[in-house]
Formats: structure tokens, sequence, C-alpha cells
């Protein structure tokens, strides 16, 4: 896709606000005086405003939301793998605005059922793309480890327990309420942590072979690096503002559960592999590095 072409799909997604801001337009002077706008999962309302507070509101959410997207699809590589996800997840959510504010307009003026369900389903598909294209960016070829030298797991029990916890409180809020919407709602982000709780359980395996050095999750092969594009590594600190996880975009990557590890700068950028004990990760490179030579 060509830059101009990548631009062009970029400012289409702003047509979004002159799009609600017309319709609500349109249907002005047939509103009533408090709109509709909250509803649970079974699409009864739930939650009102006055007209000029809806339309604010639906303004201003999808503006951030625009803004956010045009900044991240204007620093990312195009055709990469995330960046058409990316693309497509950011079409999914302006999409999913554009939807719910006709299906509010309409329920006002007509009755139409609101049926938040299609809004969930793309939602969570676009979210599972994304990941998808996420981890399945930049992870190189696989290497023929047919000489492990060493292996190596960064996992941390306390981000477990931090994760976890929170999750076990959502679960059993969603066990117990009988709202619909509060139990979809806390359900998945029970399975968010949940799953965030695990992968720092599980922990970062690093694999260090004649081949290269090799970064897995759940049996799941993150990133190759052959050794010959390794270039420099030092151990380095790791600030809590970056976060935790896997962490980064394009060519510069982390996978840490903690403050310190080894940053490794290859042919093509950064990794920074995060570790209790930095020695150990620099003295299985510099073992792979003598073994090439």
């Amino acid at each position: 896709m060509n830059r101009e072409w990548w631009k062009a799909l970029i400012a289409l997604m702003w047509l979004a606000l002159p799009l609600i801001a017309l319709r609500y337009w349109l249907a002005w002077d047939r509103l009533p005086a408090r709109l509709a706008t909250h509803f649970d999962a079974a699409g009864n309302a739930n939650g009102w405003m006055a007209p000029e507070k809806s339309l604010t509101f639906a303004l201003v959410i999808t503006t951030v939301m625009v803004v956010v997207f045009t900044i991240v699809l204007t620093q990312v590589r195009k055709g990469e793998a995330f960046s058409r996800g990316m693309l497509g997840f950011s079409y999914v959510l302006v999409g999913v605005m554009v939807y719910a504010n006709e299906s509010i307009l309409r329920y006002n003026l007509r009755g139409n059922p609101v049926h938040p369900w299609p809004v969930l389903i793309a939602v969570v598909i676009a979210s599972g793309a994304l990941v998808v294209g996420i981890l399945g960016t930049k992870r190189g070829t696989n290497l023929s480890c047919t000489n492990v030298m060493a292996e190596e797991v960064h996992a941390s029990g306390f981000w477990s327990l931090v994760l976890g916890v929170p999750a076990g409180v959502e679960l059993l809020v969603t066990a117990m309420s009988r709202n619909m919407g509060l139990r979809i709602g806390m359900g998945v982000g029970a399975a968010v942590l949940l799953l965030a709780a695990t992968l720092a359980w599980s922990g970062f395996r690093y694999i260090f072979s004649d081949a290269g050095l090799e970064i897995r999750t759940f049996g799941f092969r993150l990133q190759s690096i052959p050794v010959d594009q390794i270039r420099e590594y030092a151990a380095d600190r790791w600030s809590v503002t970056g976060g935790y996880g896997i962490r980064g975009l394009g060519d510069c990557r982390a996978y840490v559960w903690g403050n310190k590890g080894v940053r490794i700068k290859t042919g093509t950028g950064q990794v920074f592999l995060g570790h209790r004990d930095p020695q150990r990760l620099l003295h299985d490179l510099d073992a792979i590095k003598r073994f090439a030579h």
C-alpha cells in the first residue's frame, strides 16, 4: 500500500465526526428532552442524557479515539502485520461509535430495539485480530536450535498475584450480579486479567543456542534473534513507566516483569530481556557469540 492511500485511509476515519453530527442535526427537532443513551445486555434503557450532552459526549469520545488512532497509524510501518491489524481495529472501533449513536437515535425516535451483542462481538474479534497482529510482527525466522546451550526463565509471582487477585474479585462480582451488562463487562475484564496473571506466572523463556536466541511464552515463539544479528548487549535498568509484559512495537521490543535485565542491540533494532540476574543472560550471550566465532 503506497503512502497516499495510507494517508487517505487514515483521513477517512475523521468522517465519523461530521456523520454523527449530521445525524443528530437531522433529527434534532424530533428528539425527546431526555435521550435513552445507555442500555443493558438485554437492550433495556438504564441511562439518560439531554440531547446536547449526548451529542457532546459522542463527539468528544469519537474525537479522542480518532486522534489516538491517527497518531499511532502515522508512526507504524506500513505493510507490517501490526499496521494492517491496527488499521482494521481502528475502523472497527470508530464504526462501533457510529453504529452505537445511530442505534441510540433510532431507539429514541422510533423505538427500534438496541442490540449490544454485535458491538461486543465486533470489538472482541477486532481485539483478537490486533493481538495476533502484534504477536506476529517482527518474530523473525524459526531458528534451528540443534545445540541448546542455556535456558533462562523470567517470571514474576508478585505480578501474577497483583493481577490475579482483582481477576478473582471480578469473577466473584460476575457470579453474584444479576445485571447482564455488568456480568459481561466484569467477565471480559476478569478473563483479560487472568490471562495476564498466567503470563506473569509462566514467564518468558529465553533459549540460547548455536543459532541464536529465541524468546517464548506458553510454548509460543515470540521472537527469534540469529546470533549474527546480535551487535551489542549490556545490563540495563527498566523503568516502571514503560510497563510490564510484552512491550514495544516495530524495531523495539521488551519482555519484562521487573526492573532489571539486558538490552540487546541487533541489526534491526533493540530487544530488552527482563531478568533478576542480568549477569546470567550476559554469560549466555557471551557463550553463543564465542561459539559462533
